[in-house]
Parts: C-alpha cells; structure tokens; sequence
C-alpha cells in the first residue's frame, strides 16, 4: 500500500514539475514586426561583420522598427532591434553603438550588450524594465539572413 501511494505521489509530483509556462512578458512599448533581411558580408557596408567583436546598424525602413544592431560574437551573430526596449519609439529612441560592443539609448542613456542583449545600467527603481528584442540570424555561406516571422 505505501508502495503505491509513494509510485502515486512521485507521479504527481512529476507532472506538476514537468508542466511548464512558455509564455513569456511582452515587451508593451515595441511591437513586433514581421519583417525578413539579407546581409551580404562580401559587400563592403557589412564587411566589419566578418571579425568576431564588430558590429553594424542597419538602418533600412523594412528591418525591425527603427533598424537593426548585427554583432559578430565569434560564435555566430545576434540581431537585436535598434528602438530602445524602455519607452515607446519616439524622436531620441533609435540607439547608437557604443565601442562596437554596446548600444546606447540617447534619451536616457540606457545602455545595452549586444553580445547578451542586457542592460548594463538598469536603473534601481521597481519599474519593470527590459532586455533588447531579439531577432533570429540564420547564416549560409556569406550571406546572413534575419528576420521575426
């Protein structure tokens, strides 16, 4: 009897661990856009790309909401949106890199990784702020493909 309550709890136990909750906090100040680019690192504009550590922005009105970062970690590329993730798109919120490593927000001057899309200078307040919106990188050959579809 012990036996199968112990068989019975364990069973319950794992189905409630094992139940997860995919859903993740929305961002409320950046929509996301569908939206697929194509980056050509043979291409004299996107030939930084090609050493680990460099990164571009890439400002064409059909990529992200106001652009995209592109960063070479040495291990593949991230692609972060280019609107500071912390207050809605306005005149001040399209960032610019900073050391080629880091983004900054001219409007509050909020700076982000590009190799981890963090923060570095969250400020210490109990308003919820957020991370960079990521976006998918798919490489083949020397062409980089991102996009959020």
């Amino acid at each position: 009897m012990k036996t199968k309550i112990f068989v019975a709890v364990s069973l319950l136990l794992l189905f409630i661990c094992s139940c997860s909750d995919n859903s993740r906090e929305r961002n409320p100040y950046l929509l996301e856009t569908e939206f697929s680019f194509d980056i050509n690192l043979n291409l004299p504009l996107y030939n930084s790309l090609n050493t680990p550590g460099n990164s571009v922005y890439i400002g064409n009105e059909a990529v992200g909401l106001r652009g995209i970062f592109v960063i070479n970690t040495g291990g593949g590329f991230y692609a972060w949106e280019a609107s500071c993730p912390n207050h809605s798109p306005n005149d001040c919120s399209t960032m610019e890199i900073k050391g080629g490593t880091n983004c900054i927000c001219p409007c509050e001057d909020y700076e982000y990784n590009l190799f981890n899309g963090q923060m570095l200078n969250r400020p210490d307040t109990e308003e919820r702020t957020y991370d960079l919106l990521f976006y998918q990188t798919q490489v083949r050959g020397s062409t980089i493909r991102v996009y959020n579809n």
